[in-house]
């Protein structure tokens, strides 16, 4: 890992390294296969009850804490509903502060909201109906924890996770290790053979992603995750291909990532900016979208990893998703909307950070060809974002990665109730058709119309405009010839207990 790794708690566990080390350790009711379908994990099955304000959980009756010294006489326990009960409580409790409160804070009335009905047995009780619940049951934030362990390690729980996952943990050196084995009683199989097949894993923790590649490429790592622009030329074709001086030595995988990259533009007049903004001009909007030749922008910039984003905000891999509502290149149309919009040569601002300021001096170059003059600003990334969720800026480079696979995630981003800074509606987007087929999606239960009714919500969105996508990502991972059957998902999860590794990459 390239990124400090600060919490080996699942409450703090917010973003990819933390999804990943908590992940090795821990499970929650709900996980999600390969194709990010909610599929049973300590919860063996669940039902939808009165109109989906209720969900009833049905416990697995062999899934055992890791053994520890928490437990009397270093020993383990099972796993019960009461645990989920406190786990997610302790969730909710404005003491801890967990990033992951979101979670339940809008949904559920408080405490009560969880109950165990019995040791096998647990219900949530919703405000309101809200479909995409088990996707969200299967974040980090919602793995299951022993409060024996939170009690005995207190502050220090942190740093010894004491969970149900397929490995345990060992050792752990902040900025430098971190070391997990296999747990013999893990309760999960494939194909007849208990899981985990690794006997343990090793993390090391390199702040500089060139460093990193270059110990992998010598073979003292078995796995690289991420698209560095300081490499990828010496790595890739521009069609995406392992060069031939690397074939063969280790394995390229692509696969689809959940993750719209994305310029916003502010739409709400009432706004205060340092001048008028005149991206509240629609057809503005609209002519700087069709200036975009994201296809070459992708092969140049990117080695085509990735999807060019000329359909909508929904990216590819979700329903939903549409390949036809969006803005292909097309110099024509731009200069069309820009003489039909009231834009008398105002300097735009585009605001970036530094790992995406080559696709933002291509944006910028692209619409001063259809004479929209424009400007760079470069942040640093906390900074920037920081910014965006204070409504702050009026064009800024965004990406939005899928907390749970489902395109209400997406859609949330311009349902009115949800502007900034008190909900994600960076753009101040707002239409009260969308609003409405938005809380229709929520109380409806049959995904195929729940899936027409985000088409259409995405449709709104991008006849309107308020953002101009630049591409669907894509996950690029490297692996070394002795691993094998490490799963690729469109959430980009580190799946370690289904991996395999062989001492001769040629058994």
């Amino acid at each position: 890992m390239e990124s400090a790794l600060n919490s080996l708690d699942p409450a703090f566990a917010r973003d990819q390294y933390g999804i990943w080390a908590c992940s090795q350790f821990y499970n929650g009711l709900i996980q999600l296969d390969t194709a990010m379908n909610p599929v049973p994990a300590i919860a063996k099955s669940w039902e939808i009850l009165d109109s989906g304000k209720v969900y009833r959980f049905v416990l697995r009756n062999d899934v055992r804490f890791h053994k520890d010294a928490c437990f009397k006489e270093n020993k383990d326990r099972l796993v019960t509903a009461s645990d989920f009960v406190w786990s997610f409580r302790r969730l909710l409790d404005p003491a801890l502060a967990s990033p992951g409160a979101w979670i339940f804070n809008d949904k559920v009335a408080g405490p009560s909201a969880f109950q165990a009905i019995n040791d096998s047995v647990f219900e949530i009780h919703l405000l309101r109906s809200f479909p995409p619940l088990p996707g969200l049951l299967a974040m980090p934030y919602c793995y299951v924890l022993p409060r024996e362990a939170v009690s005995f390690y207190g502050i220090g729980f942190r740093a010894h996770p004491v969970g149900t996952g397929p490995f345990q943990f060992k050792f752990w050196e902040e900025g430098i290790k971190l070391i997990g084995t296999r747990n013999p009683d893990y309760f999960e199989e494939e194909n007849g053979r208990q899981l985990p097949y690794l006997d343990g894993f090793e993390v090391g923790f390199i702040e500089s992603k060139q460093t990193a590649f270059m110990e992998f490429v010598q073979g003292k790592l078995d796995f690289y995750n991420g698209l560095e622009g300081g490499f990828k030329d010496e790595l890739l074709t521009r069609n995406g291909e392992l060069k031939p001086n690397y074939t063969g030595k280790f394995k390229l995988r692509v696969g689809p990532y959940l993750n719209t990259e994305y310029f916003g533009f502010m739409v709400d007049p009432e706004i205060e900016s340092e001048q008028v903004n005149p991206l509240i001009d629609k057809n503005l909007r609209k002519a700087l979208n069709f200036s975009i030749n994201r296809e070459e922008m992708m092969r140049y910039l990117r080695n085509n990893i990735g999807i060019p984003g000329n359909g909508g905000f929904i990216p590819l891999g979700l329903p939903g998703h549409s390949a036809a509502i969006g803005y292909a290149y097309n110099p024509d149309s731009a200069r069309h909307y820009l003489k039909q919009s009231a834009y008398t040569g105002q300097e735009l601002v585009l605001y970036t950070n530094k790992s995406y300021l080559d696709l933002t001096v291509y944006v910028q170059r692209m619409w001063q060809q259809i004479g929209v003059k424009a400007r760079i600003e470069v942040n640093p990334g906390p900074f920037h974002r920081e910014m965006v969720s204070k409504s702050k800026l009026m064009c800024f480079r965004g990406s939005w990665l899928a907390d749970y696979p489902d395109a209400e995630n997406y859609l949330s981003l311009f349902y009115s109730p949800n502007f900034a800074p008190g909900g994600p509606n960076f753009t101040h987007y707002s239409n009260p058709e969308f609003d409405d087929l938005y809380r229709k999606a929520m109380n409806e239960s049959d995904p195929l119309i729940r899936e027409r009714y985000y088409r259409e919500m995405d449709m709104l969105v991008m006849a309107e405009a308020p953002v101009l996508v630049l591409f669907y990502d894509q996950t690029m991972q490297l692996l070394s010839n002795r691993m094998e059957a490490l799963p690729v998902n469109a959430m980009n999860h580190l799946q370690l207990k289904n991996a395999k590794m062989y001492a001769d990459p040629a058994q």
